[in-house]
């Protein structure tokens, strides 16, 4: 198999298979920079180069290829929620600080510390939260957050002050 007349079938052959496994694979640009890599081991071949040569542009067409097709067929197949969160939604699952208690109640609002930034907040059940507690943001709802509490709650008091 030393003759460039073989190895032009064989990379005929290498540009179909190759072809064919990226029409029907669900990933994109898998097979397609193989196949690109055997167009141009075909064309070294007509052109009657060594065997050796052929091998060399294959692979270093090959992986030309992949460096350039295999980040534009990410950004295709990857899904549209499965991007980086942005703007507000950016904090949705981030950890806040209550500066001024959450007070009892649906629709009750306080003040909680997030990072660097101050939000009006209220509890996903309308439970009392105190001030300097952790609470996880699970949603943004316009200019508040809506937080869960990480923190267990403080047992009432007695009216002696005791627990």
């Amino acid at each position: 198999m030393d003759s460039p007349e073989g190895w032009r079938w064989i990379w005929l052959a290498g540009i179909a298979l190759f072809g064919v496994a990226e029409l029907v694979t669900p990933v994109a640009f898998l097979f397609l920079p193989i196949a690109i890599g055997a167009a141009a081991g075909t064309v070294a071949a007509f052109l009657g180069v060594d065997v050796a040569v052929e091998v060399i542009v294959f692979l270093v067409v090959t992986g030309v290829s992949y460096a350039i097709l295999w980040p534009i067929g990410r950004r295709i197949t990857t899904k549209p929620g499965a991007h980086h969160r942005s703007g507000v939604n950016r904090w949705i699952g981030r950890e806040a600080i209550v500066i001024e208690p959450i007070p009892a109640g649906p629709g009750a609002t306080g003040t909680v510390r997030l990072e660097r930034e101050t939000w009006r907040a209220e509890t996903t059940d309308g439970e009392h939260v105190a001030a300097g507690a952790t609470v996880l943001v699970k949603r943004v709802a316009g200019t508040r957050l809506i937080v869960l509490p990480l923190d267990p709650p403080e047992p009432p008091l007695d009216r002696l002050g005791a627990p």
